[in-house]
């Protein structure tokens, strides 16, 4: 076997082994796989686990953060959604009167949080 077990991945990098089992479901890791099944860390998957931890550290970042930034890198159509979101300014909607607008935003969410609800 050529490379660390997940417990001894754990035991160098500080990660538990939790945390590798969930930065490898995020996508930002894959160890190779022993052939019967078992993660096997090697020096390139210590690097990137360490230089992982430098980057949360140094961007005051979470593991979700890291695995959201990843997503839109390789996901094209959530990209564009975000950033449309972020280039959208909020407008009333015409048939709206702006005296009621307000509550019909409340009405909205009340409506999106009913249907979730279900």
């Amino acid at each position: 076997m050529n490379g660390l077990t997940i417990q001894e991945a754990a035991a160098t990098t500080g990660w538990s082994s939790r945390m590798l089992r969930y930065i490898e479901h995020e996508g930002l890791i894959a160890p190779r796989r022993s052939s019967a099944g078992y993660r096997l860390y090697g020096p390139e998957q210590l690097q990137r686990l360490r230089t992982l931890r430098e980057l949360l550290q140094e961007h005051e970042m979470s593991l979700g953060d890291a695995g959201f930034a990843l997503r839109l890198n390789r996901e094209s159509d959530l990209r564009d959604a975000v950033e449309a979101w972020f280039e959208a300014s909020p407008s009333k909607p015409d048939e709206v009167p702006a005296s009621d607008w307000l509550r019909w935003e409340q009405e909205k969410h009340q409506r999106l949080l009913a249907e979730a609800a279900r």
